[in-house]
């Protein structure tokens, strides 16, 4: 498949089956993560593969419910994905703070996009999820209380087939050529 139709197709998976995700293939989504670039190569991140089944049911149990239950179908998804942010090289921490951005979180962002665009191609769905119960996470998985769990992936092949249409503004609402145009 090209890249085109690797992005057109790839989108949020609500509904999970319940046919197990290979090691193999969860290894080469996280391959594919570990080979993304990243500020002055810093590579901030660890990603935590929950997928044996009492632990993830359990996990996702707990840190799915109360508040974050708008996430609960993330309950049935065989893979779960904890990515920790770890410490960033200098150069690369001090021109975030120069800057006022946070290079870490681009390069978990860069990464991740790695992880679930592999998973795409391999026809695993994923769904990038940033609500949920984090301290409980960090308890779970024995994560020290100073690191930071941005994000939490969800894996596992789709409950059905259906492609949902993309609702994504026009191109020439957000983007310009040679100066600041705003299409909106």
């Amino acid at each position: 498949m090209t890249f085109e139709e690797l992005v057109q197709k790839r989108g949020s998976v609500r509904r999970y089956s319940d046919r197990p995700v290979a090691k193999d293939d969860i290894l080469k989504c996280i391959e594919a993560a570990r080979l993304a670039p990243s500020g002055c190569n810093s590579q901030p991140w660890h990603f935590i593969v929950i997928d044996e089944p009492e632990l993830r049911k359990r996990v996702a149990e707990r840190i799915f419910s109360g508040i974050y239950a708008m996430n609960k179908f993330a309950k049935d998804a065989p893979v779960l994905v904890a990515v920790v942010s770890e410490k960033e090289k200098f150069l690369a921490s001090f021109g975030g703070q120069v800057r006022n951005t946070s290079y870490c979180l681009v390069d978990i962002g860069i990464a991740c996009e790695h992880l679930i665009l592999q998973a795409q191609e391999l026809g695993i769905g994923s769904c990038w999820i940033g609500w949920f119960d984090e301290k409980t996470l960090k308890e779970e998985m024995k994560i020290p209380k100073t690191k930071k769990i941005d994000i939490v992936i969800t894996l596992g092949y789709p409950g059905d087939d259906r492609i949902v249409p993309k609702a994504r503004k026009a191109l020439v609402e957000i983007s310009s050529f040679n100066a600041y145009r705003s299409g909106g």
